[in-house]
């Protein structure tokens, strides 16, 4: 039922797999079989894709109740054998409205399960995962990935961080090579090496060292100096966020370490799938990021 939900959802068996984390040909065999264990076509294939018969669209709907119940039959069986707790690590930003209604939403679903976060600084993309002191991460790519599981819920695209003041805080777009010759706010030694080239642009910069969201942004209110910032976050006075079109958008994942048998982990992750939502701005979109200019406002 995983499988089809899967397939149902994406509508192509590339995908599909790839967010089953399996190869394509033993999942193209598994809806076969439920096809034949059902004596029902519920796919139809084409060279042009993937699409649900009326069959298939009821047992999606069917599917998806049957795993909401089959993940509280697990939590309730867990709680009964102890108690049941998910220790979720966060970044330390907190201005992620799809964050609030994940909380919400896990809520609603686990009622009496005792969620402890962990929020991490900008140091530990996996906050904690692999220390051991969280279950499952809430956060952003790149990072190193051995050992861990990732799925990607949402894609931000990316801006640069400047101050109000700034010339380049004028344009409606920039990029990477309009920051050339800047000094850009620095993680500290021993950060993923992963997230480090990311948010640095993809090549090595020179600037203060910061751990957190804010210390980053005081570097810039500061000292001038630049760095990046996903788009869509409120940016305090005195600050401005300039679409980068010619850099990769940061990819909001939840993460989990391989083989981890806390029964409410794969809850948690079918919950954010549904409830985060792809960032519906695009490069170049976001000029709502700073206010209008007296000539654009005309």
């Amino acid at each position: 039922m995983r499988y089809f939900v899967a397939v149902a959802e994406e509508l192509h068996f590339g995908r599909a797999a790839a967010r089953l984390h399996m190869s394509q040909p033993p999942l193209s065999r598994a809806i076969k079989q439920l096809e034949a264990g059902l004596g029902a076509t519920l796919l139809n294939r084409s060279s042009t894709g993937v699409s649900l018969t009326p069959a298939g669209a009821v047992l999606l709907d069917e599917a998806r109740e049957l795993l909401v119940q089959a993940d509280r039959i697990r939590a309730r069986v867990a709680a009964e054998a102890g108690p049941a707790t998910i220790t979720i690590g966060l970044l330390g930003d907190g201005t992620d409205l799809d964050a609030v209604r994940l909380a919400n939403a896990f809520r609603a679903r686990h009622p009496g399960i005792e969620v402890r976060i962990r929020e991490a600084d900008l140091t530990d993309p996996t906050c904690g995962l692999r220390a051991g002191l969280v279950d499952v991460a809430l956060t952003r790519a790149p990072f190193d990935e051995t050992g861990l599981t990732v799925h990607e819920l949402r894609a931000d695209p990316v801006g640069a961080v400047l101050r109000d003041d700034d010339p380049l805080s004028q344009r409606t777009h920039l990029v990477l090579a309009d920051l050339s010759g800047r000094r850009w706010f620095q993680f500290p030694d021993g950060t993923d090496p992963a997230w480090w080239t990311y948010w640095n642009g993809q090549e090595p910069r020179e600037g203060p060292v910061v751990r957190a969201v804010q210390e980053c942004r005081h570097a810039v209110l500061w000292n001038g100096t630049v760095g990046l910032t996903p788009l869509g976050h409120d940016m305090p006075k005195g600050l401005t966020a300039v679409p980068l079109t010619d850099m990769p958008p940061s990819r909001v994942v939840t993460a989990w370490n391989k083989d981890d048998p806390n029964p409410l982990i794969p809850s948690f992750v079918r919950i954010a799938a549904a409830t985060y939502r792809p960032s519906r701005q695009r490069p170049g979109d976001q000029t709502a990021q700073r206010p209008a200019t007296g000539s654009e406002r005309a």
